[in-house]
């Protein structure tokens, strides 16, 4: 499923326990890690004004890569390096799609300073604009990461982007031998209370329950056991909730979603749960918006 991965990385990643992750990842799939970092020339806009600046930048690239690959190396894992210039969030989203990779994998937060590409505005950019999927995990001391997964939530509407995303979670469910959650959620009080009085419940949780109706049967096409749930209220409140009660190890959500009454991936609430997820979260874009 996963033969290419990039990882990028700043002074923040080198003990991060993202890097572990990835590495059990490319175990689990026999896959080659890149190990990139971006050189951000464009904040200090010295490309064409100082060599020596640019040098500096590099070096500490390659500094930074060589150590984050030390992990690997203790972890049997295939990787390379690279250091390029540019724009951070563009100049990742370029490289990923440019060189074809499966996997995006991106720490949720950095350190200010010079290698500051890595907080979490950064990391929302490269969620919204890649095509490649984004493997997207807090860098805290106290996280840790459960692998293989063996429960993934699947947050669904009847979007484009949840359809894709269900697709390729159950797929990742398929692979480890997980069973997944498939939830929808109605968020009626974005309707207003004179839409929501001439609605019936039947009327609020129609798209919700046809939505992962829709996932269940695909997953029962690919044998991968799914339960369904149906929730209201706010759809990044219950995706938080919906990860402690099913006890999941991990989300896949697509990006965007439909406005309406089964709404629920918006851009905003797929960025809201890359922010506060305990777990790791893939997200997925909409073919129509690639």
């Amino acid at each position: 499923m996963y033969d290419q991965i990039l990882l990028p990385v700043d002074e923040q990643t080198e003990n991060a326990e993202v890097l572990h992750h990835a590495g059990e990842i490319a175990h689990r799939f026999d896959a080659e890690i890149r190990l990139v970092h971006v050189a951000d020339t464009d904040e200090y806009s010295v490309a064409l004004t100082d060599q020596g600046v640019v040098d500096g930048l590099v070096r500490r690239g390659e500094e930074l890569v060589a150590e984050a690959g030390e992990t690997f190396e203790t972890l049997g894992v295939e990787y390379s390096t690279d250091v390029v210039q540019g724009s951070p969030a563009a100049t990742i989203v370029e490289y990923a799609s440019e060189y074809d990779y499966d996997l995006l994998v991106m720490p949720t937060h950095g350190r200010e300073g010079l290698s500051h590409f890595l907080l979490g505005s950064v990391t929302e950019k490269v969620v919204r604009l890649s095509s490649v999927p984004v493997l997207t995990a807090r860098m805290t001391e106290e996280d840790t990461f459960a692998f293989p997964y063996e429960r993934i939530l699947l947050p669904t509407d009847t979007s484009d982007a949840s359809r894709r995303a269900a697709e390729h979670g159950l797929d990742l469910a398929a692979a480890m031998d997980a069973a997944v959650d498939v939830l929808s959620v109605v968020e009626t009080a974005a309707l207003g209370p004179d839409v929501q009085s001439s609605m019936t419940t039947g009327d609020f949780d129609q798209g919700a329950r046809e939505a992962v109706s829709n996932v269940a049967a695909m997953a029962e096409k690919r044998g991968v056991e799914a339960t369904t749930h149906v929730e209201t209220g706010s759809p990044d409140e219950e995706i938080l909730s919906a990860i402690d009660d099913q006890d999941c190890q991990a989300v896949v959500m697509g990006t965007t979603g439909r406005r309406g009454v089964d709404r629920i991936l918006l851009g905003s609430v797929a960025e809201k749960t890359v922010r506060s997820a305990p777990v790791p979260v893939v997200t997925v874009r909409s073919e129509q918006e690639e």
